[in-house]
């Protein structure tokens, strides 16, 4: 069953796993393939494909390094399926790059809890975050992690609250730069994004608003315990899981602030519900739940999937 295959972290998980991203991402593409009449096209399809492959590996590090479930492969297995019910994801390059981005910055921020050079990984958080940014403009609200991170470990350092500004700076000038190397107009691309929208009706088919409602019916399965659970968490990684919770949360209002949203722009919350998603199914005694649960979003993604094909 499928809860027994991933309830361990083996290496043969993540061949199943890629092998499923690579059928997946294949069979999206093929809806249109106009883009294999151009090289540059089909090496940005190659390049997204292997940025997707990189955030599923990083979605389990972040997971595994820092014990935030038990050694199994659960947050992978979710993530991917989050990707499978939102497809538009996939196609998606400058949402796929940023929450890359972001990801990154996540892991040096749980990782801060060690104390070990605060100050790098405060600015290499910040600075991933202000790079995200770049490519979608509402990442800059996750910078409010970063502060949150601050106040957990660092903050009687006054220093330690300079340096994401530092980082600011560091982002803006090397985009200038290469703004003027290349002649990008850096400010039309920033202004055009930098309003909110609560728009909500930009389904294209059914299917997509199905999803939706899916997403947040899972969503409140896996997040509602989570939140309960935190106390009962070990001291040592309190924090770590609150991080996590504060990064889904930060993910919802980088979707609900976006213009011109769609489904993929909830990739920001798939690593943080995954993991909470991943503490839910391990908490459950009985094998059936957890088998119930996992093969229940399965079915659910590929049919969503299938359909929009």
């Amino acid at each position: 069953m499928l809860a027994s295959i991933f309830s361990k972290s083996r290496p043969i998980n993540y061949v199943l796993m890629a092998g499923a991203l690579v059928l997946f991402y294949i069979l999206y593409l093929f809806k249109d393939t106009y883009w294999l009449n151009y090289y540059y096209l089909v090496a940005q399809k190659v390049g997204l494909f292997l940025l997707l492959g990189g955030t599923l590996l990083l979605t389990g590090f972040i997971t595994l390094r820092n014990t935030l479930t038990r050694a199994n492969s659960y947050a992978l297995v979710l993530f991917l399926l989050f990707l499978v019910l939102f497809p538009t994801t996939l196609v998606n390059d400058t949402i796929v790059i940023a929450n890359f981005f972001l990801l990154l910055s996540l892991r040096r921020l749980i990782s801060l809890q060690s104390l070990v050079t605060p100050k790098e990984k405060i600015f290499d958080a910040s600075f991933w975050i202000f790079a995200a940014t770049i490519f979608h403009f509402w990442c800059i609200i996750y910078i409010v992690l970063v502060f949150i991170s601050i106040v957990f470990h660092v903050s009687r350092d006054y220093r330690n609250w300079i340096i994401p500004f530092i980082a600011f700076f560091a982002v803006a000038i090397l985009y200038i730069m290469v703004g003027l190397i290349i002649g990008h107009d850096f400010f039309t691309h920033l202004t055009s994004e930098i309003y909110p929208s609560f728009d909500f009706t930009y389904f294209e088919n059914i299917y997509q608003n199905i999803a939706l409602a899916l997403f947040a019916s899972i969503t409140a399965l896996f997040a509602v315990p989570y939140i309960f659970s935190l106390s009962s968490k070990p001291l040592n990684l309190q924090s770590s899981h609150k991080k996590v919770l504060f990064s889904f949360l930060i993910g919802v209002g980088i979707y609900v602030l976006s213009a011109a949203k769609n489904n993929s722009f909830l990739a920001f919350t798939f690593a943080p519900l995954a993991i909470m998603g991943a503490n839910y199914i391990e908490s459950q005694d009985n094998k059936w739940v957890r088998e119930a649960v996992l093969i229940g979003i399965a079915l659910i993604a590929l049919f969503i999937f299938i359909m929009q094909l």
